[in-house]
């Protein structure tokens, strides 16, 4: 018995060493080659001068920005969101106690920085009051009563997994708000759950184009039949890419995608960097109105602002057709949104953030009167309360994010969005990412994450005196300036 045993180590262990002979030999032929092609190969430096051992160097680059999210960066230091700001959204997803300890990490002297003004007596719980439904589109033959002031910004299928969109329409069912299709169209799986959808109208007219890529009466017609499609949001720009039309790389252009669009398969979709059709105020409000003739519902237009004089002869073409001629509502990005693929130099340096341009667009509406008759979506990076109550308080109606809802579905802001490869299964169409995200549980996290959002926003809103958040005005709200002083919003910014 023992020679058996012994005989059996003895065979193994020779076994393990002709298996370790054989990993090496192949690992030093391997190296030889790579080495001999390293030193020939003409197109990179360092591996010309430094052959195999200068592979560590891209492999390292590779890994960097890893090792940075979950290593060496502090809680604030990380963009697009650093880690204080995901852990609050990770863990008003899961619905988990979100409160902190000893002291607050942020920097509240940095330029930028929002405070709001509490009042010696906060509104008291049992006086409070839950945002109501707010109407858009009064001219229109099917009004728009919008229950959330919070809601799911423009995300395409395509650019989200088939699951993503599942879970985004449950939850938003469960949490009573919006979803935006983004510019790829409706699909199934923006209707399955239940929700109300903004149906968006991207410069390629994806879902509502005819043979000729032009707009559709009849498609047009076929998707405000469905009761859920709410209302129909023409796209101009969005703040990641002002001037650029969306992109979806070719492998993601599957057969559905393909038909849901009207695009070939296998083929990038890359849209026009802006309406063809629309070159002035008057074609941009004759296409509103005939949008909204043709389907019933409400129609707006977003768009991230550069430039501002145009917004006086915008009013003033509005205001010559009457008021009813004027666009239900304006959703205005701001330029540090967010996109799965566009070129650096608009993602970095085009367009303004939204902080700025929001108290611009607001104050142009009250000076020709049109603030009532034009609701003000935004959307741009406002993943917190504290952002979400800030934008309330310089005259947004609705706040819409994107990201933040990716965080409830479980993005770790892995950066891979444009390269089908999301770990988490939420920006890619590989089946073998894609069966970890788990549509009904996730749904769940959605809703939770909304309830959330909005229960902080009323606490934010309570702490200054305002039963609820759309009495959250402008003399709620300072931001620290350039020195480290802060100003009230309604001095920075006062409204006339």
């Amino acid at each position: 018995m023992n020679e058996t045993v012994t005989s059996f180590a003895v065979n193994f262990i020779a076994t393990i060493g002709i298996l370790f002979l054989v990993i090496f030999v192949v690992l030093v032929i391997a190296g030889v080659v790579m080495y001999r092609h390293d030193r020939k190969q003409t197109s990179q430096t360092i591996l010309r001068n430094y052959p195999l051992i200068g592979r560590f160097r891209y492999l390292f680059e590779h890994l960097g920005e890893f090792f940075r999210q979950y290593f060496f960066a502090m809680d604030r230091e990380e963009l697009p969101f650093n880690r204080a700001q995901r852990s609050w959204a990770y863990r008003a997803a899961k619905n988990v106690d979100n409160t902190v300890a000893f002291g607050s990490t942020r920097d509240l002297r940095r330029a930028g920085t929002y405070y709001f003004l509490n009042c010696p007596f906060p509104t008291l719980s049992e006086d409070s009051a839950a945002s109501q439904p707010m109407r858009i589109g009064p001219y229109c033959r099917e009004p728009y009563d919008a229950p959330s002031f919070f809601n799911i910004s423009g995300m395409s299928y395509g650019a989200l997994s088939k699951p993503a969109v599942q879970a985004l329409s449950r939850g938003a069912a469960k949490a009573g708000c919006w979803m935006n299709t983004g510019e790829g169209g409706l699909s199934p799986y923006h209707l399955e759950g239940g929700c109300d959808i903004v149906f968006q109208i991207g410069t390629a007219k994806y879902g509502v184009r005819n043979s000729e890529g032009l707009l559709s009466d009849e498609k047009l017609r076929e998707k405000a039949a469905h009761p859920q499609v709410k209302m129909f949001e023409l796209k101009l720009s969005q703040g990641a890419k002002p001037g650029k039309g969306g992109i979806l790389p070719a492998e993601k252009v599957n057969q559905e995608i393909a038909d849901i669009r009207g695009i070939p398969v296998g083929h990038a979709s890359i849209s026009p960097n802006r309406h063809p059709d629309i070159a002035s105020m008057d074609d941009l409000l004759d296409r509103l109105i005939h949008i909204r003739e043709v389907t019933g519902k409400p129609v707006g237009f977003k768009l991230v602002l550069g430039t501002t004089d145009w917004l006086d002869q915008f009013c003033e073409a509005v205001l010559k057709r009457g008021i009813e001629a004027a666009p239900d509502f304006i959703t205005l990005d701001s330029a540090d949104g967010g996109t799965g693929a566009a070129p650096m130099p608009l993602m970095d340096s085009v367009g303004l953030p939204v902080s700025e341009s929001l108290p611009i667009l607001v104050n142009k509406l009250i000076q020709y009167e049109l603030r009532d008759r034009i609701r003000i979506i935004v959307s741009g990076k406002m993943i917190n309360p504290t952002d979400v109550a800030a934008a309330i308080c310089v005259g947004a109606d609705f706040v819409v994010s994107a990201r933040g809802f990716m965080f409830a579905l479980g993005c770790i802001q892995a950066l891979q969005c444009n390269k089908n490869t999301c770990p988490t299964g939420v920006t890619t169409h590989n089946p073998d990412l894609n069966q970890g995200l788990v549509p009904i549980d996730k749904a769940e996290r959605v809703a939770h994450y909304h309830h959330n959002l909005v229960h902080e926003v009323e606490t934010i809103a309570h702490s200054c005196g305002a039963p609820e958040p759309r009495q959250l005005k402008r003399h709620h709200a300072a931001v620290v300036l350039d020195g480290g002083r802060s100003v009230p919003l309604n001095i920075i910014y006062p409204e006339h």
